[in-house]
Formats: C-alpha cells, structure tokens, sequence
C-alpha cells in the first residue's frame, strides 16, 4: 500500500484511473522531458520515480515539465523524504506517494512541518521579497 502526501497530510489514493491509459503517465527519473513530445497533451496525471532520496533528477524533471506548460497533476513516487517536501513543491510536484513503510517511519507531523514551504524560501528573504515570490 501507499499514501500520498500534500500540503493538508498523509491521505488515500485518489487518481482511480490506473497508470496504463493514455491519461496517465509514469516517467523514470533520467526521462529526458523533450522525448515526450506531444505526448503530454491530454495527459491529466504524471508520476516520476525517486529510485533513491540521494537521486533529485526527478526534481529537475519535474521543473522542467513545469516549464513546458505541463499544468495537470504532478507527483512523485518512491524514496521522497520529508525534509525533500518543500523541495518537491518548489519545483512543481502537487503531492508525494511513499510506502506505508516511509509513512510509519516519518509521520505525517513531519511532512506537516514542511507543508507550509512557500513559507520558508530562503531566496527571497536574501533578496528582500516576499517569500511566496
């Protein structure tokens, strides 16, 4: 089992639509975004793998989607530690999906800390800005 996490906790499954259908797509880490192509049109959900927390390609990938226009659904999968939530948000993942393993070792409190990331950018207090800027 898994549990997906976002800004409001540890909650179930809710994308019912499998990740086999054209609406869906599950990209490995080293996916280079422009291979994708027109693939991406019509695609409501993607979910990129962290095969290991020490591995952020998935955080430039999902970056770099962002930057194509990608605007649907966005997760991460796999070894995401909390202390990585605020980056996974920053780059433009809309939620994480850990094992109840991870769940139980990291609680929701601790990814609840993290929750509040445009909170804590510390780019823009050295420049002076806002932090949501």
């Amino acid at each position: 089992m898994t549990v997906i996490v976002s800004d409001a906790g540890f909650g179930p499954e809710t994308w019912a639509a499998g990740f086999e259908g054209e609406t869906a797509l599950d990209l490995a880490s080293d996916t280079d975004p422009a291979s994708l192509g027109s693939q991406l049109a019509g695609v409501e959900m993607i979910r990129i793998d962290f095969p290991s927390f020490a591995d952020g390609r998935g955080f430039t990938l999902a970056r770099q989607l962002r930057l194509m226009g990608y605007t649907g659904r966005l997760r991460a999968k796999g070894h995401v530690l909390a202390d990585q939530y605020a980056m996974a948000r920053r780059t433009g993942f809309d939620e994480v999906e850990i094992s109840d393993d991870l769940a139980t070792r990291q609680p929701q409190e601790q990814w609840l800390a993290r929750a509040q990331w445009g909170a804590h950018n510390y780019q823009a207090r050295l420049r002076g800005g806002s932090a949501a800027g």
